[in-house]
């Protein structure tokens, strides 16, 4: 059936844009560190183990939360567990702002984190489960631009909050920055923290969710605002259908006909971070704070800004294509310029001894790098996620596949500080190239697994998807 034309676009785009803020604190959260590790390192004295724990305890709550939201989501709906986030996001920006102490500091990071965790699950699904089929790659890598454009504006905000004072180079001015300035950046993620909670309030739950909880007739209400009455007849006929077929258990989650799938995404989620792509939108500021013509934070941030305006941008080229040129041409074309980036950007860090004299060549792989993820492995992992697994046990399925993402960014954000610090072995031996080496090589194994094993939605119902593991994929046939 064609429902391109029935859309009620006034009504489900704001509906997909409240819930993409949830997106928006994701990358605010989890971006904000970028700018004020520095002076939080002046200010507590980390070492390199603390620093990367002080950036990377975000991830560890971040895991923790998708461990609570499947259930919490399978069993009390999509709307509450994003509320839940949103009241997260909320204690963790003041809590970030007003420690003494580190440990403090650490534990309102952490809480936060556990809000990214549910946000990252709960809203791409969320999305999934209320927009047609052929509109479904655009509004959830929607949730992506909303991520992306978090991580941007932070680092415009960070930039602002470190000129606040006059030059951040002068010592009276990195003194404010190390003792009060830090905390304004982490402050002002309160404001969209609380507008998130309240824009929550009127939005409807997933009709997925409620038919799964027999309010079918609030279901097709939703669904017939969403795209007409025959859009939802038909749509609650295929949701009920599935539905029927599982019990939504943790034992069904792991059971052999879900193997495939339940792999595929877990492959999917971890091989997005360890190729590499936090390193540079959560240490940008760290990595070229000595690679321009100041040591000062001030170059740092203003390429920290260039790095992330520019996955924001292509971000939203991958927006206009994914539901055009289909999921896998873009993984497979994106992985491959980011591998190559990542040699590129290893080859001219071991060259040349001197930092700075490899500037220009480093931002430009980077920039490369940052685009060809935008377009690519960024977005469409979470479209791609948010798609293969069955309607019952979805919930779980997300929760499981994304622990083990913020599990993988982690590891990346904990070992980078220690790979990439002055005086190590890998820095003696590669000239700081070992890490985009080390990147290099999961781009290649990244690209194997989506070539071989991830199946083209496209176009596809999720009913449809879920068929598909049970027909052809079980044949081998994954491209088609």
């Amino acid at each position: 059936m064609n429902t391109t034309s029935k859309t009620n676009l006034a009504y489900l785009i704001p509906i997909c844009l409240v819930a993409t803020l949830g997106g928006l604190l994701f990358g605010y959260d989890t971006g904000v560190i970028s700018g004020a590790i520095e002076p939080l390192t002046a200010r507590f004295g980390l070492d390199d183990f603390m620093k990367g724990w002080a950036s990377g305890c975000v991830l560890v709550g971040c895991a923790a939360g998708v461990l609570l939201v499947g259930p919490l989501s399978d069993r009390f709906g999509r709307k509450l567990a994003m509320s839940l986030a949103a009241g997260m996001f909320v204690a963790s920006a003041l809590g970030t702002a007003l420690p003494d102490d580190i440990e403090t500091f650490i534990l309102f990071r952490f809480l936060g984190g556990v809000g990214i965790g549910i946000a990252s699950i709960s809203t791409p699904m969320y999305i999934a489960e209320i927009t047609p089929a052929h509109l479904r790659g655009r509004m959830v890598s929607v949730n992506q631009i909303a991520i992306v454009g978090g991580i941007a504006g932070v680092a415009f905000v960070n930039y602002f909050i470190a000129q606040a004072k006059g030059d951040p180079a002068l010592p009276e001015n990195q003194a404010w920055l190390i003792q009060t300035g830090w905390r304004w950046m982490f402050a002002t993620g309160l404001l969209p923290a609380v507008l998130f909670a309240l824009l929550l309030i009127p939005i409807p739950e997933s009709p997925r969710w409620l038919i799964e909880r027999g309010r079918e007739d609030r279901a097709v209400q939703i669904l017939g605002r969403v795209a007409g009455p025959a859009f939802a007849a038909n749509e609650c006929a295929a949701i009920k259908a599935a539905i029927s077929r599982e019990q939504g258990t943790w034992g069904e989650l792991f059971a052999r006909k879900l193997r495939r799938p339940l792999l595929v995404g877990i492959t999917l989620a971890v091989l997005q971070q360890v190729t590499g792509i936090n390193v540079f939108l959560y240490f940008g500021a760290t990595i070229f704070k000595t690679l321009g013509a100041r040591t000062g934070v001030d170059a740092g941030l203003l390429t920290q800004i260039v790095i992330n305006g520019a996955c924001v941008l292509f971000t939203v080229i991958a927006i206009a294509t994914v539901d055009r040129w289909g999921r896998r041409p873009l993984m497979l074309v994106g992985t491959a310029g980011m591998g190559v980036s990542l040699v590129g950007m290893g080859a001219m860090a071991q060259a040349l001894a001197d930092p700075a004299a490899a500037a220009g060549w480093m931002l430009l792989f980077i920039l490369l790098y940052i685009a060809c993820f935008g377009l690519s492995v960024g977005p469409v992992t979470w479209v791609i996620l948010s798609e293969i697994f069955p309607t019952a046990v979805r919930g779980r399925a997300l929760g499981l596949a994304t622990f083990c993402l913020w599990t993988a960014d982690y590891a990346v954000t904990q070992t980078f500080p220690q790979m990439d610090a002055e005086g190590s072995w890998f820095v003696a031996t590669f000239h700081h190239a070992f890490p985009f080496y080390v990147y290099a090589v999961f781009c290649v194994v990244l690209l194997v697994v989506v070539a071989r094993w991830v199946p083209e939605t496209k176009g596809r119902t999720l009913e449809e998807i879920e068929k598909g593991w049970e027909g052809r994929l079980d044949r081998g046939d994954v491209g088609q």
